[in-house]
């Protein structure tokens, strides 16, 4: 079996604290997540699936519980450590895509490794080899407006790997293109899966993209109704979760 990548022990995440308005969004929430796996969350707008997003992606803490990533007790570090855990750790593809307008695709793809202090000539490298791996080598000094949605999203897919980091975090990342774009993008993570080991966490609103995933886990209401088990080893039944 492999190691636990991610292990999340009772998050709850709640706004507006002590207020009359108070709003629990996770409610108590348990995962873990293997190396190597690639895993959806999906449940529909509501659910809770882009907050417990937030918390795996470092993007914000949990009111309650404990969250390690990679060994790092993630929930305990303030907004330094956070920002450096985001940069090093995990590798951030959105739906909107997020590239730099006036930076082309080498320089966007060079951006995270230029915040972990990569020396130009090393970033230039290792830039060029990503840009390959998403067959957008040839388009290395274009700038976002003149690419399509579906090489931005390629582009975007390349940063997320420059520092090797230990997930690929992926939010709706086919939701702003059309169908045929969206399976070629998908096609991607399962390369990155299958050929370079990456561990990818899948945030969707629909089944059908879910279903492209080894693991399914359903978060309806801030909890975890279903999860269809770690395939890796002996915890691969599956497991429905009653709120």
């Amino acid at each position: 079996m492999a190691r636990k990548l991610i292990t999340m022990r009772n998050i709850i995440k709640r706004y507006y604290i002590g207020q009359p308005n108070e709003l629990q969004i996770l409610n108590g929430i348990d995962l873990d997540i293997h190396e190597g796996e690639f895993v959806s969350i999906v449940g529909a707008s509501g659910s809770g699936k882009s907050t417990l997003m937030n918390m795996i992606g470092a993007l914000d803490k949990p009111t309650e519980g404990t969250y390690y990533l990679n060994d790092t007790d993630v929930s305990s570090l303030n907004d330094k450590q956070l920002s450096e855990i985001r940069n090093k750790e995990i590798g951030f593809v959105f739906q909107t895509f997020n590239l730099i307008p006036r930076s082309n695709a080498l320089k966007n793809v060079e951006l995270p490794m230029l915040y972990a202090g990569v020396n130009k000539k090393d970033r230039e490298k290792r830039a060029m080899e990503l840009l390959k791996l998403v067959e957008m080598d040839d388009r290395y000094t274009h700038k976002p407006n003149e690419l399509s949605g579906g090489q931005k999203q390629r582009v975007a897919i390349a940063r997320a790997m420059a520092n090797d980091p230990s997930i690929i975090l992926a939010d709706e990342p086919t939701g702003a293109l059309d169908s045929k774009t969206g399976h070629l993008v998908m096609d991607i993570f399962h390369k990155l899966h299958k050929e370079e080991g990456k561990t990818i966490v899948l945030i969707t609103h629909s089944p059908e993209l879910a279903s492209e995933t080894e693991r399914i886990i359903t978060i309806s209401d801030g909890s975890v109704i279903s999860d269809t088990g770690y395939k890796g080893g002996a915890d691969n039944s599956e497991t429905e979760v009653t709120a």
